[in-house]
């Protein structure tokens, strides 16, 4: 069952991707706040260790969004039409689950908590208003520059070896960055009036890049995968013990804070994880398994339920999470986090087919919109 070109109803590597990200990113805040119960310099390690082994979230959700984004339209691209889509899929969810995060749950804001309707604003803009909702101002970006992967993939349509090039540079210019970042904002002189650059872009391009050029040469990459995967397996294991080192290597207390997307090896890691993520997704796809129906089916949920999922969190973590993972770190992580998986994929769900009915309900009674 090869991927189809423009069946968005057909499982794709993206729809694994994101399934796979949402899984994850629901442990890093859980393990955030187990962080501030003060356990014992073992578990703050383990800990740490299980932060790094999740960490590659934000540029899987990227890099799956980009390649069924470009696998789905970039034979007939419409901005219109795709903005619109985004509109109703993405935007309206978040504008809902934002203003949620800072009137029911002010406490979870970062950085700073606003006082005015100013800071109110800014809030919501820049993403502090929960620990995760950074990632849609990131990706609010990609949103609009997508037009720009349209025209990469239709520039290296015309010569095989363009794909390349546009990988070498953004490579190099990733690289770069990073450089940069490290040397400017990470523990630099700039860590506080410029931490915003997390979330800005050119600190994810490569795998917006990468997903874009992942499915327009979707033939090579599968036949890489296939007989190259272990390779993936070695780098993985080896980057993560790299990654980390680099963490422990702040020592105790350990700071989830010094893990961070933008360094070398983190974006080895990713891009390793990425690539295995891909390679179980391609196999399953060919092999026909019935999994791939419940991947597809979920992975349309995993926006709306990566956006409730602090929401959840917190009620449990509130109601009992905080004492059990107090007592028993290891089994109160554990829980929290398979009741936030459940019910924010639920909620999600439960949102969704309930607004459905209430619209055929109003245009049953003949109520106007």
């Amino acid at each position: 069952m090869p991927e189809s070109q423009s069946n968005s109803n057909m499982t794709d590597v993206g729809d694994y991707l994101k399934l796979f990200a949402c899984t994850a990113v629901m442990l890093q805040t859980i393990l955030a706040f187990a962080l501030t119960t003060h356990p014992s310099h073992q578990v703050q390690v383990g800990i740490g260790v299980a932060y790094n082994l999740v960490k590659f979230t934000a540029p899987a959700f990227i890099f799956g969004i980009l390649y069924t984004t470009i696998r789905t339209s970039s034979a007939s691209p419409n901005y219109r039409a795709y903005l619109n889509t985004q509109w109703h899929a993405l935007l309206i969810p978040t504008i809902w689950w934002t203003n949620i995060y800072l009137l029911i749950m002010p406490w979870v804001q970062q950085v700073n908590h606003y006082q005015t309707l100013d800071q109110f604003i800014w809030q919501f803009i820049n993403g502090n208003a929960a620990p995760h909702l950074w990632y849609n101002t990131m990706m609010l970006q990609f949103i609009v520059l997508m037009p720009l992967f349209w025209q990469l993939v239709k520039w290296c349509q015309t010569n095989p070896y363009r794909g390349l090039i546009a990988l070498s540079v953004t490579t190099f210019v990733y690289f770069g960055w990073l450089w940069l970042y490290d040397q400017l904002v990470f523990h630099g002189p700039y860590m506080t009036r410029w931490y915003l650059l997390d979330r800005f872009f050119p600190s994810f391009i490569i795998y917006g890049v990468g997903g874009a050029l992942a499915w327009h040469y979707h033939p090579i990459v599968a036949k890489f995968l296939q007989r190259y995967w272990f390779l993936l397996v070695v780098l993985a294991c080896g980057s993560f013990y790299w990654i980390n080192i680099e963490l422990l290597q702040f020592g105790l207390p350990v700071k989830l804070t010094n893990a961070i997307y933008y360094k070398p090896s983190m974006a080895i890691y990713d891009l390793a994880i990425i690539l295995l993520i891909s390679a179980i997704a391609l196999y399953q796809i060919r092999q026909h398994m019935a999994i791939t129906r419940i991947v597809h089916y979920l992975a349309g949920f995993a926006y709306k339920a990566f956006l409730s999922n602090v929401f959840w969190q917190q009620i449990l973590w509130l109601s009992f999470g905080k004492a059990l993972v107090t007592r028993n770190p290891i089994l109160g992580i554990i829980v929290i986090y398979i009741g936030t998986w459940i019910l924010s994929f639920a909620s999600a769900i439960g949102i969704h087919f309930g607004w459905q009915r209430l619209l055929t309900w109003i245009k049953k009674i003949g109520i106007p919109r």
